[in-house]
């Protein structure tokens, strides 16, 4: 099946409004990138190129050896061949962290009439750190990541009706109808163990086999060790250990990310760069902490501290153990959701544009999310998997102390939409809308 993404729509502006530039379509392994840059290609333009760096060698020996972007644009022509037509012709180049020159050439290759050009990749915010000269200008970027839960829902036969009733309802605080609040909820628990990886969603969609669901997310997985092998250079072993360490350390009380666990007298200062690999690499996303939850957030920033969520909550999902989806799909309330349940809201504000920063003050308490936005300012935002949502010491201390100018806060939980004073109550899948 074709899956409902976003991003098809911003390749579209791209193609209509860009003057010369080329668009750079980044993010991790298998969000698919390839899949929805193929479809656009075939649908929106006559002619269609699509050449991969990896599996193509020979190319990428052909592209090693060129000396300028004359000799790239004649390497590209002698690949493709008779469907090198100048007028109406994407030219997409899949795997680009095989070979920096062809992105630093981009500036070249785009001045040559009647021929659009998309770069993509994985992990290029690692492999193309070194580039000499980044060609300012002349690349659009756009950042691809899983399917968000409203794209889930698309996938699931939920239709545009449903889900403007439900953001109506955000918009003008009240209740979501019943029949959609209880649809969105019961999508959004299987989200929570499927997650938004395409290749997991197509398989859940096409076989509703959360078995093969788990294989498709473990083999993802895989992927991502072997990459962090292949790339990470004399530094793979801690990478590894801090990938692997990542589930247990969502699961400890505080879910902050304890270096002393990787190794005795482990600091901050030792692992930085393995961390900042694997969220360069779009496997993690970082959750910073903040000295105090007043905008600009990005001056109270304190890196030292933060959490470390997976870029699929379904890959932390399946990391966790088929126990955990089983007890998920089932509703046993004992389980504690409290990881799963942030790490989606991590996703889902990442995904439409927040920074990630979270509060914590021996006397105020946690905050589990804190976000700057223009028109609101700070909003303070917890996250409750349980009955007891209206229980938040840290929130109501918070919203108490004047200086910090907090207008209102939100929780998210598994009840429909209330609003009591200045805190709105909001089901979980809400997230989406902030």
């Amino acid at each position: 099946m074709t899956l409902f993404r976003k991003v098809y729509q911003d390749l579209l502006n791209w193609k209509n409004n860009k003057t010369t530039q080329a668009c750079l379509v980044t993010g991790a392994r298998q969000v698919g990138k390839t899949f929805i840059v193929d479809e656009f290609g075939r649908k929106e333009y006559e002619h269609y190129i699509h050449l991969d760096l990896i599996e193509q060698p020979e190319m990428l020996s052909t592209f090693n050896a060129a000396n300028g972007a004359e000799e790239l644009f004649l390497a590209i022509s002698a690949v493709a061949g008779a469907n090198m037509v100048p007028g109406n012709t994407l030219i997409f180049i899949d795997e680009v962290q095989e070979c920096s020159k062809i992105v630093t050439a981009i500036k070249y290759l785009t001045q040559r009439k009647g021929y659009d050009f998309i770069l993509s990749g994985s992990l290029l915010g690692v492999e193309l750190n070194d580039v000499r000269s980044f060609p300012v200008g002349y690349l659009h970027a756009i950042d691809m990541h899983p399917l968000d839960f409203e794209e889930f829902c698309r996938a699931n036969s939920v239709g545009k009706e449903a889900w403007d009733e439900a953001l109506n309802a955000f918009r003008s605080h009240r209740p979501v109808s019943s029949a959609v609040h209880e649809r969105l909820m019961t999508l959004f628990h299987r989200y929570l163990v499927i997650g938004g990886m395409p290749q997991a969603v197509d398989e859940f969609v096409r076989t509703q086999n959360l078995g093969q669901v788990n294989i498709v997310q473990n083999d993802i997985l895989h992927f991502y060790r072997a990459d962090i092998t292949k790339y990470a250079d004399n530094r793979k072993l801690a990478i590894r250990e801090v990938f692997d360490q990542m589930p247990s350390q969502l699961n400890s009380q505080s879910k902050r990310f304890n270096f002393s666990a990787l190794a005795s007298q482990g600091r901050y200062e030792r692992y930085r760069d393995d961390f900042l690999w694997l969220v360069d690499a779009g496997v993690a996303l970082p959750v910073r902490n903040v000295k105090e939850p007043r905008a600009p957030l990005k001056l109270a920033e304190n890196r030292q501290y933060f959490k470390l969520f997976f870029n699929d909550v379904g890959l932390l999902a399946a990391a966790c153990g088929m126990q955990v989806t089983r007890s998920i799909i089932s509703d046993k309330l004992g389980v504690n959701y409290g990881s799963i349940y942030e790490n989606v809201v991590a996703e889902e504000l990442h995904a439409h544009g927040h920074e990630l920063y979270y509060y914590r003050n021996k006397k105020f308490g946690e905050l589990d999310f804190v976000i700057d936005t223009p028109i609101s300012g700070t909003i303070p935002i917890e996250v409750k998997s349980g009955k007891d949502y209206k229980r938040h010491s840290a929130l109501s201390n918070v919203m108490k102390t004047p200086n910090w100018d907090i207008d209102h806060a939100i929780v998210l939980c598994e009840d429909n939409l209330s609003v009591e004073d200045n805190i709105i109550y909001c089901p979980v899948y809400m997230a989406a809308f902030l």
